[in-house]
């Protein structure tokens, strides 16, 4: 267990494996820890869900939450072996990521590409890319991005709609690469 003592280099992301269909299962446990004795260990835990919009045989719309990563759990913390062994032996998570179980924290740029921190950078998308909306009136709609902001959080994609092309200014957390 000392090893794990040496992981300890402050908060991080961390995946939890857990057995599928298990995750929310797992995140509630997490989060009753938090509450009881780990908070100043156990920071943050999150199962990522896109929203998909579909429609089904009679033409109703359905919203759908689609986990991106099915059988993983994210949470940030600071290692240690306590901390390490609560989450551990929780029921419904198998393991660590990590080689031999061991846990391998994220790098900056894994928990970018997760959107974990709930920001998205300036690499997430490029001009050019085909994107659909996901949130908001043209929730549906795609397009391609003709601008990004200089920090990324927000892009103006260029929608077809009614006949025209028209360009739309949009948050960054609203779109999807198709």
């Amino acid at each position: 267990m000392s090893d794990l003592n040496e992981l300890n280099v402050g908060p991080k992301w961390y995946i939890v494996h857990t057995r599928a269909g298990h995750e929310n299962k797992v995140m509630l446990a997490i989060e009753r820890i938090i509450n009881k004795n780990l908070s100043d260990f156990v920071l943050d835990v999150k199962v990522p869900v896109q929203t998909i919009v579909t429609t089904d045989a009679k033409g109703k719309e359905k919203i759908i939450e689609e986990k991106i990563y099915p059988s993983y759990v994210f949470v940030k913390m600071i290692m240690s072996a306590a901390s390490w062994y609560q989450i551990r032996h929780l029921p419904g998570v198998t393991a660590f990521a990590g080689p031999d179980s061991m846990p391998v924290p994220l790098t900056d740029k894994e928990v970018a590409k997760a959107n974990l921190e709930g920001t998205v950078t300036f690499d997430a998308f490029q001009v050019g890319d085909e994107v659909e909306i996901i949130d908001g009136f043209l929730t549906g709609h795609k397009g391609s991005i003709s601008e990004i902001s200089e920090d990324g959080s927000e892009v103006t994609v260029i929608v077809s709609t009614i006949g025209r092309e028209m360009p739309i200014s949009l948050d960054a957390k609203s779109i999807k690469k198709i």
